[in-house]
């Protein structure tokens, strides 16, 4: 599957996404920031630049998702992750980070703040009805399947 991608000026120097193994789900997207940091407080959000713009085929969605070893880390996780690009979209890619942790975290130019998943897309036709057929879970929901 090819993507094409556009790199702003801000992240000319930065080096395209690229798998960090050979069996890698995701790629790592980096802060586009090159006049500077972020600093983002606890409990603080804000959408982070990435420079990059994507171009993904029909039927293709990009998924963008906390690095694991990054919010162990620093707290800095992916506000509303899975955050949703769609193949249609074409402004640039912007991750919305909230710093869950005790201490303020720098963001810096190039500091690697997400990863992105494609995922195929699968389209639901919805039928309206008055009755579901029954299951043995029911309508249990929030833990009622055991802790």
């Amino acid at each position: 599957m090819i993507i094409q991608l556009k790199q702003s000026e801000a992240a000319a120097d930065l080096p395209l996404p690229s798998y960090q193994t050979a069996l890698s789900a995701g790629v790592d997207l980096q802060a586009a920031l090159p006049k500077g940091t972020l600093e983002l407080l606890p409990q603080q959000r804000s959408t982070v630049p990435t420079g990059l713009f994507i171009a993904m085929p029909e039927g293709i969605e990009a998924q963008i998702r906390p690095r694991s070893g990054l919010t162990l880390k620093t707290g800095l996780t992916v506000a509303n992750a899975p955050g949703t690009i769609d193949a249609d979209y074409r402004g640039e890619i912007k991750v919305l980070l909230i710093n869950l942790g005790m201490e303020a975290v720098a963001i810096y130019h190039g500091m690697r703040i997400a990863q992105m998943v494609f995922s195929p897309v699968l389209k639901a036709t919805f039928q309206l009805t008055d009755m579901l057929d029954n299951t043995s879970r029911g309508d249990g929901g929030f833990g009622s399947t055991g802790l």
